[in-house]
């Protein structure tokens, strides 16, 4: 597989063919410098990809069959809004490694506090930063990528046949859950950890309370350390 990839929305590709717009036809043709007739692989970040070929003009691409690649878990990853770029540390990563969906949320221990303005601006550049590291690790679909004004929205968005996590220092060791479920959501609290009150919400959602090793973790760290040890129990890493 060619290690040059990149990202359209469906709506851009048709049988056949693939219409650029205009960020992709600058990348392809003033950041990568590719001519016509060069190879690449083009995703719709749904879940296909497509062998295609660089057409004269970097107006459209020539697209092959199309293959479709999915994560074999459905993980769902609801961490608690941080400061600074952490988050956008926990996307980019999160990515890289299969979640299926990033879903930050505002606990009542959360330092930061988004304006309604503000977080549409900030799930925005979450997305960007979704779609890159889909294209940089291989990936054919892109997480979905939302903001939840609370514990209790986020737990709700949670769709129905999801196993439910929450992260806490005295619950049961992570590797000992039993079965092997369809898809898994997890909750990670914020730097001063979620209260007992949230604890309890997210138990009364159908959680169970589950920990991720002895020692104390910061909170893109457990976020990030619960993402590949899911994976490792229950989806595709090794």
């Amino acid at each position: 597989m060619t290690a040059r990839r990149l990202f359209l929305p469906p709506e851009r590709i048709g049988p056949g063919e693939a219409a650029l717009t205009p960020e992709a036809r600058h990348y392809l043709r003033d950041v990568l410098r590719l001519e016509a007739g060069a190879e690449l692989e083009l995703f719709d970040g749904r879940g296909s990809a497509y062998g295609a070929v660089v057409l004269p003009g970097h107006e459209r691409l020539r697209l092959g069959p199309r293959r479709e690649a999915r994560p074999a878990l459905a993980l769902w990853l609801l961490p608690a809004l941080s400061k600074g770029q952490k988050m956008d540390l926990v996307v980019q990563k999160a990515t890289e490694l299969g979640a299926t969906c990033v879903l930050p949320f505002a606990a009542g221990r959360s330092v930061v506090r988004l304006e309604p303005g503000r977080g549409e601006a900030r799930v925005g550049r979450w997305a960007r930063i979704a779609a890159e590291a889909a294209r940089q690790c291989g990936r054919a679909d892109v997480p979905e990528v939302r903001l939840a004004p609370s514990l209790e929205s986020a737990l709700a968005a949670i769709p129905p046949g999801l196993a439910r996590l929450v992260l806490d220092p005295g619950g049961e060791p992570l590797s000992a859950l039993p079965g092997a479920p369809a898809g898994l959501a997890a909750v990670v609290g914020p730097e001063g950890g979620l209260t007992p009150e949230e604890v309890q919400a997210c138990e009364a959602a159908g959680a169970r309370r589950v920990a991720v090793g002895p020692r104390i973790l910061r909170a893109e760290t457990a976020a990030l350390a619960a993402v590949v040890l899911i994976q490792a129990r229950f989806g595709d890493m090794v």
